[in-house]
């Protein structure tokens, strides 16, 4: 059975702490055997603390809480960028994995596109992320090509561009992945 799942936007610095909190168990938890302990803990502290999160959130960027009833479960940060919702993040904590929230987050995620008015979804995820690759691919995004991006301290992101229209981004292939 699925469970009840909801999506609350994060609006203040009570949820930027929440998401931080969050993303320090799940990067720690999935990150650390694909890009070390050091670079987990320079993309906690630049992108996933409370005050980086505030940052976005001022920039334009959406994070939504995901919850199972009342508890928090995961987030996810996206951003409109012209005719493309750039999805940012989505995460989820282990035990929540294969239960359906990720395809459930992956309805949202396309929902709030149509609704800003976008045609596809675009991300990002690291070259290495083998789960979380199969599971997009599964979910209809395509590889359109690698991205080296430095995000300083001598540490650069490595990754895949994938991208999706909005016609093929619902699937139950977030079984194992962090989404």
């Amino acid at each position: 059975m699925t469970p009840f799942v909801k999506f609350r936007e994060a609006r203040d610095p009570g949820d930027f702490v929440q998401i931080a909190g969050l993303a320090d168990i799940i990067w720690r938890e999935h990150y650390t055997p694909i890009i070390g302990r050091a670079q987990v803990a320079y993309m906690l502290e630049r992108f996933q603390s409370g005050e980086a999160i505030a940052r976005q959130v001022a920039d334009a960027t959406n994070y939504f809480l995901i919850q199972e009833g009342s508890t928090p479960v995961g987030y996810l940060a996206i951003q409109k960028r012209g005719q493309e919702l750039f999805l940012s993040k989505v995460y989820l904590l282990r035990e929540y994995r294969g239960l359906g929230i990720g395809k459930k987050a992956m309805d949202f995620i396309a929902e709030k596109a149509r609704e800003y008015g976008c045609d596809r979804i675009a991300l990002t995820v690291n070259k290495n992320n083998d789960l979380s690759i199969k599971a997009y691919e599964k979910m209809g995004f395509e590889n359109k090509g690698a991205l080296v991006t430095d995000i300083g301290e001598g540490f650069v992101m490595d990754d895949y561009l994938m991208v999706n229209s909005l016609k093929n981004t619902s699937s139950d292939a977030t079984e194992n992945s962090p989404v």
